[in-house]
């Protein structure tokens, strides 16, 4: 591995660090925010300081990136409408043309000079631990890793994201369920560089904890833990789920064996067609079906948890009416989807029920009350120890649960249930194939998949 690893990781540090007119560029960018805002301080009259965060702020950013994100920190002192009414004054005052944007609370968001600014309300707390808003520890985020952070170890977090971006792991939304950058510096921070975090990750043996200020704190049962240097009941990485983790740690492995630029670079499948789909439709000869609705108007980080909850409810439900699942996805732009290929879905006309062990009197004796003298059930008989009938089943085939209200009590997510209560479409066989226009590589996806 050796000189070919360190050849590709070099080339990859020249192509995501920015170069010094991009520097130049948003150091102008970032003085002339921040004295803007300042200024809208002093006009709001609040006491209030304003400071950089983020990726910008650390050095950590990539080449191309335009985010700049700006504090406003208030002090303890201030209330939780209070916090909120200036913080919207003084971003309105600075962004004039921001939309507001709602995480805990609300900030403001505007793209200016080219750059996406977000603008946001924090308390100064006396610790991360301390905090009053999910923001608040932040601040202390910046002061963590900037004071244990060479140019070289900067780089070599540009180079870990640009990783994780190319295997799809780069994110700490709830679509995404990877690695934030706060925890791709914090690993950096940890392992000593790229490839030792690299090469280290290649050995993980879930679940892993890493501790940089030695906590002991308190158990976490996430498949990736680490602990937050500046709050200990924290998990920087509790966001990332046990298939990121895998995704990261084959990815990983693969770079050790096989070094090249490649590794860097995503691989996004070309969207299916139709006649695509219909080649892997007859290939499988399986039975695919898809509930199809309108996307609920909610942010993704609603969106996304929703959306996998109701697949999991339906899977459920079509398994315990026998209709085995063989894969499921869901996707969502405008409208929702949930996919499902089965490979059972039609079933016999009769339903087999087994009763009490024949020695449990009471109960046995219900269960024959019950059945005994019904023509539509076959039985009562028994098998082993127990009465058993074959009654008739419904509903028979997939479609007809799917289509039936059976499915709104399949366990959805709060805002689905809505959509689905207004009304829902149920493709069955080839008509999946209608859904190619909207969701031909969320299809290309599902049909070629990769680790």
């Amino acid at each position: 591995m050796g000189d070919v690893f360190e050849e590709t990781v070099a080339e990859m540090r020249d192509r995501v660090t920015p170069s010094p007119a991009e520097r130049r560029r948003l150091e102008t960018a970032v003085a002339e925010i921040l004295e803007r805002t300042r200024q809208a301080v002093e006009e709001v009259d609040v006491e209030a300081d304003v400071l950089q965060v983020g990726s910008t702020a650390r050095d950590t950013w990539l080449r191309g990136d335009r985010d700049i994100d700006v504090f406003v920190r208030f002090p303890p002192s201030i209330s939780r409408e209070e916090l909120e009414t200036h913080g919207f004054d003084i971003g309105r005052t600075v962004l004039p043309d921001g939309e507001v944007e709602h995480a805990e609370h609300p900030y403001v968001s505007a793209e200016w000079d080219g750059y996406d600014i977000d603008l946001v309300p924090c308390v100064a707390v006396a610790s991360g631990s301390d905090r009053r808003t999910a923001v608040d520890r932040t601040p202390f985020h910046n002061e963590y890793v900037t004071e244990r952070l060479t140019p070289e170890l900067a780089t070599d977090v540009r180079v870990l994201k640009r990783f994780a971006e190319a295997v799809g792991v780069y994110g700490s939304d709830l679509r995404t369920e990877g690695f934030s950058g706060y925890l791709t510096e914090l690993l950096v921070i940890e392992y000593g560089d790229f490839r030792s975090v690299i090469e280290t990750a290649a050995t993980w043996q879930p679940p892993v904890e890493i501790d940089p200020e030695d906590h002991a704190a308190a158990t976490f049962s996430d498949p990736l833990v680490v602990i937050d240097p500046t709050d200990p009941r924290r998990n920087v990485a509790a966001v990332v789920s046990a298939e990121s983790v895998a995704r990261f740690q084959h990815h990983a492995r693969a770079l050790c064996q096989d070094p090249s630029t490649d590794q860097f670079t995503p691989v996004v499948p070309a969207p299916l067609d139709v006649a695509g789909l219909q080649s892997h439709l007859d290939r499988r000869d399986a039975s695919p079906y898809a509930i199809r609705t309108m996307a609920p108007d909610v942010v993704d980080d609603q969106l996304y948890p929703q959306l996998r909850t109701t697949e999991r409810g339906i899977v459920t439900a079509l398994e315990a009416h026998d209709f085995e699942v063989l894969r499921s996805a869901s996707f969502a732009h405008e409208t929702a989807v949930w996919y499902f290929e089965l490979t059972v879905d039609r079933l016999p006309a009769v339903a087999r029920h087994v009763g009490p062990p024949v020695h449990v009197a009471e109960h046995a004796a219900a269960f024959l009350d019950r059945y005994e003298d019904t023509e539509e059930v076959y039985g009562p008989f028994i098998a082993d120890d127990r009465y058993v009938v074959e009654r008739p089943r419904t509903p028979r085939d997939a479609a007809s649960f799917l289509r039936s209200d059976a499915v709104l009590d399949a366990g959805l997510g709060k805002d689905i249930r809505r959509v689905f209560d207004d009304s829902y479409d149920v493709l069955v066989g080839t008509e999946v194939t209608g859904l190619i226009p909207e969701f031909g590589c969320e299809l290309a996806g599902f049909y070629e998949p990769r680790p």
